[in-house]
């Protein structure tokens, strides 16, 4: 799949207009060494007596990293940062006008004019840099060569014939960039900037082979299977480049099938080949923070796995032990609600408060547990919704679980009552049965266990309602879900035949 000149250059600018972060996070390492020997110098005409910060890239973001003040003429000066520390950085002048850098710890020389950035940057010294503004310098005739041809693109009169010629030129663009790309990696191959511009160079992926029945299923394979191939994953320096985040949320979001147990195996398999401490965090900690707080259902899956095999294992090493805690916690509380486990008997008192009924009595194709409570906006619009959806799947072998998460007795059952929301199954606690003594006695005698009894931290409940569908076994299939979306579900695994027997509900 080729680059074309677009992509290019919005990629290989390096997002001059970034947004700066302040101070390091835990994930910033400790960047400048006091004993570095090379220099940074930089003159700008115009800049004058002024403050002028020195800032890294991390992934999308930017750090402070050390801060300077200009002579009079312009002229400042930092410590190079050395070794594994280099990457993408950037001297900060006054009005946040950026002059980007490739670092890797070799002398930096340049001058530039103020009025006249980043056009007017002359490199005196550095291998690096060189590369990068001369690239730099191609990237811009290119897009003054196809400016003209996109302004006649997007004439909507154009002729077919016309918009196919326009088209073509397009195309020989495009292979000038891709052939200078080619040409700049293969002739500096150990060069930091010729990594940079090798990770966001994509190849093209070959014809499917005679015989194969799904070219497109192959090739999507195949793209899958070499994506990172272009990315030296045992150089912690390309964490300093916006691109290698861009890259990592391509493949998290766009090239991966969107489901967590998918997500799971290729996430594993990403970290475990990142070869350098610093890539290895970076991937790490974007895959557990991106499954935790993710939109998509299950992925909490992904999470409590990626906890589990790394943090939990002492692999987080850069974390203050604070931290890892709450990361560690956090994964418990989700742990008994992950999709494709089975979710804990609950054994809680029904309306009378003296029958205990338990979740795993129930004899149902489908179990839906509902938490929910009488005083909750979205519950009373949610309800009556799942009251309508009882009424046809119950005689399919549909039941209901519905946990009133009222605490207090008399406004919940005053709510099953005028909703008429009797038929199912209604099972709740309150404060008698969750006193000390009772609970311990509860307990100890086996009517119930405290996964019941602490149902709200078992099922993480911080909002209501929250609707569970198990299957015949108890094992969660759907999660964190509206009424809706319960019934589309029900009615895809009728149509799939995931029905059997007539299964009386338990009651």
């Amino acid at each position: 799949m080729m680059a074309t000149i677009l992509i290019s250059m919005n990629r290989l600018l390096f997002s001059f207009l970034a947004t700066l972060m302040a101070l390091a996070s835990l994930m910033m390492p400790d960047f400048i060494c006091a004993q570095n020997v090379n220099q940074i110098e930089i003159r700008v005409n115009g800049l004058g007596a002024d403050t002028v910060y020195l800032a890294n890239y991390y992934g999308a973001k930017m750090y402070y990293a050390d801060t300077t003040v200009a002579t009079n003429d312009g002229r400042f000066r930092f410590d190079a940062p050395q070794g594994d520390k280099g990457g993408k950085y950037a001297a900060i002048l006054p009005g946040n006008i950026f002059i980007e850098l490739v670092i890797t710890g070799e002398e930096v020389k340049m001058t530039a004019d103020l009025d006249d950035l980043p056009g007017s940057i002359e490199v005196k010294k550095s291998v690096e840099n060189k590369l990068f503004y001369n690239y730099l310098s191609f990237i811009g005739e290119m897009r003054e060569a196809r400016a003209p041809i996109d302004q006649a693109y997007a004439d909507s009169t154009i002729s077919a014939v016309e918009r196919e010629s326009l088209m073509a030129e397009m195309s020989i663009l495009n292979e000038e960039v891709v052939v200078r790309q080619k040409e700049l990696v293969d002739s500096n191959p150990e060069a930091l900037f010729a990594k940079m511009l090798q990770m966001v160079s994509e190849e093209d992926v070959p014809e499917a082979p005679e015989g194969v029945e799904d070219a497109r299923t192959w090739q999507y394979y195949y793209y899958r299977s070499h994506f990172w191939d272009r990315v030296d994953l045992s150089d912690p320096r390309l964490v300093r480049d916006p691109a290698f985040h861009g890259i990592l949320d391509q493949y998290w979001n766009g090239v991966l099938p969107q489901m967590p147990d998918s997500m799971l195996h290729w996430g594993i398999d990403l970290i475990d080949r990142a070869g350098h401490d610093e890539v290895f965090k970076y991937i790490m900690h974007y895959m557990t923070y991106a499954s935790e707080s993710s939109k998509i259902m299950c992925m909490d899956l992904v999470f409590v796995n990626l906890v589990d095999r790394y943090y939990r294992k002492g692999k987080a090493t850069w974390m203050v032990q604070e931290s890892l805690d709450k990361v560690l916690d956090r994964a418990d509380d989700l742990r008994y609600t992950m999709c494709g486990h089975k979710i804990p008997n609950i054994t809680l008192p029904d309306v009378t408060g003296q029958n205990w009924i338990s979740l795993y009595d129930i004899d149902a194709n489908f179990t839906i547990v509902s938490i929910w409570e009488s005083n909750c906006g979205h519950c009373k619009v949610e309800m009556p919704k799942l009251k309508e959806l009882y009424k046809k799947w119950h005689d399919k072998g549909v039941e209901v679980y519905a946990i009133g998460n009222d605490f207090e007795t008399e406004p919940w059952i005053k709510f099953l009552e005028e909703q008429e929301l009797t038929d199912w199954i209604n099972v709740s606690d309150n404060p008698q049965i969750n006193a000390t003594d009772s609970a311990t006695v509860l307990v100890h005698s086996g009517v119930t266990d405290l996964l019941s009894l602490n149902f709200r931290a078992t099922f993480d409940v911080f909002a209501t309602p929250k609707l569970f569908l198990l299957d015949r076994d108890k094992v969660i299939v759907a999660k964190q879900i509206g009424a809706d979306q319960l019934g589309e579900i029900l009615d895809r695994a009728m149509s799939e035949g995931m029905f059997e027997g007539e299964p009386d509900g338990g009651r």
